[in-house]
């Protein structure tokens, strides 16, 4: 049986509130460009605009996929199942933390 280690789980903990934080601060900047693109770019609309969106959202599922599944499926897959799931865990454990935050500043802030 394999004894507890709370330095380890310590060190996951701290990689995967970084990896959320990182999300978060990269979902908010996608967010205030999008919510200002008209003013940078102007209100017209090309053919290009589905173009853009369409390679930000492909390169925004690509990053999020590896902020948040990359180092737990590369765990897993080297047999270290019970870190890469407690990083997984803990990683969506601080994104719903931080959604939760948002949807209360939204509220406050109405």
């Amino acid at each position: 049986m394999l004894a507890y280690n709370s330095s380890v789980d310590m060190k996951i903990l701290k990689r995967a509130l970084v990896n959320a934080l990182l999300a978060f601060v990269y979902v908010t900047a996608v967010g205030l460009f999008m919510s200002h693109a008209s003013v940078i770019f102007g209100p017209r609309d090309t053919a290009l605009t589905p173009v853009a969106v369409l390679m930000l959202l492909v390169f925004s599922a690509s990053l999020m996929g590896i902020l948040v599944f990359g180092r737990p499926a590369m765990w897993y897959i080297d047999g270290k199942k019970k870190a890469a799931l407690n990083l997984l865990g803990y990683t969506m454990a601080a994104l719903l933390v931080l959604l939760v935050l948002t949807f209360t500043a939204l509220l406050v802030l109405r």
